[in-house]
């Protein structure tokens, strides 16, 4: 089996459970994470006997979104590297929403900025009551762009103007309110859930769910072009990096100061 850097694979041939391993930064993603996942998800298109993937992380968190190093790299490149940094982005959560295999992401801990996009673009979301969610975007001068096709559908227009034009924190009961996860457990009850659901699939026809999700997807997106969206949201990110008060945020953000509109 192949080795990751910041992934790891768990798999009994109809189930596989893919761990984001980056505890030590709270699975903070970075340009290899997002290769790596990329890669993987890509390569369950092959996958004719699986027939469910868990995404889930080690440690004390999900996902604490961007790597500090890597934000680092993103506040200093140009508009060409900028923009094929927020297409790869794009085009992980797109992959892991086109995926043909049934998805459930088990969050707990923190999950922020593209953790968000990583539960979201999956097909079920369970989570902790106690996690702590946030789109914080805009905190640091930027937008949740990347993540927003998928988040958007999940929780509606005015579900993501709150959480997003706020950029407040909240927990895993208020995240099911707004329907951002399926269902909110206390933490000693994660496991079971997952293995109910787990079994619940497992249970229905491995062909049938296959043909449901591509049924489900044919009739949401019917009068949607999802190229187009994404076309979009990824050249928004890049301007929004580019621009002055984009640049601001993050260098306030990483030198850990407050941003000059905040008086």
């Amino acid at each position: 089996m192949k080795i990751y850097q910041t992934i790891e694979i768990e798999t009994d041939g109809i189930v596989c459970t893919v761990w984001l391993n980056r505890p030590d930064v709270h699975n903070a993603m970075n340009d290899i994470m997002i290769s790596e996942l990329t890669s993987v998800f890509r390569d369950f298109f092959e996958e004719e006997n699986l027939r469910l993937i868990i995404l889930r992380g080690r440690g004390k968190s999900f996902c604490a979104g961007a790597d500090l190093h890597y934000m680092k790299d993103i506040a200093a490149y140009g508009a060409e590297e900028n923009l094929k940094d927020s297409i790869k982005l794009a085009q992980l959560f797109s992959i892991i929403y086109e995926c043909h295999v049934p998805t459930i992401s088990l969050v707990h801990g923190a999950c922020f900025g593209g953790g968000n996009g990583l539960l979201s673009a999956c097909d079920i979301a369970l989570a902790g009551i106690n996690t702590t969610f946030a789109f914080s975007e805009a905190k640091i001068g930027i937008a949740p762009s990347t993540i927003a096709p998928f988040v958007i559908r999940r929780i509606g227009e005015y579900g993501a103007k709150e959480l997003m034009m706020t950029a407040k924190h909240f927990k895993g009961e208020e995240a099911a309110r707004w329907n951002l996860i399926n269902h909110a457990y206390p933490e000693s009850e994660l496991e079971n859930a997952l293995s109910k659901f787990k079994q619940q699939i497992l249970d229905c026809g491995p062909h049938a769910v296959r043909a449901t999700k591509e049924l489900i997807g044919q009739v949401v997106h019917e009068h949607h072009d999802m190229v187009e969206i994404l076309d979009y949201t990824t050249k928004l990110i890049t301007e929004l990096r580019a621009s002055e008060e984009g640049q601001e945020g993050m260098s306030a953000f990483l030198q850990k100061r407050k941003p000059n509109w905040i008086l």
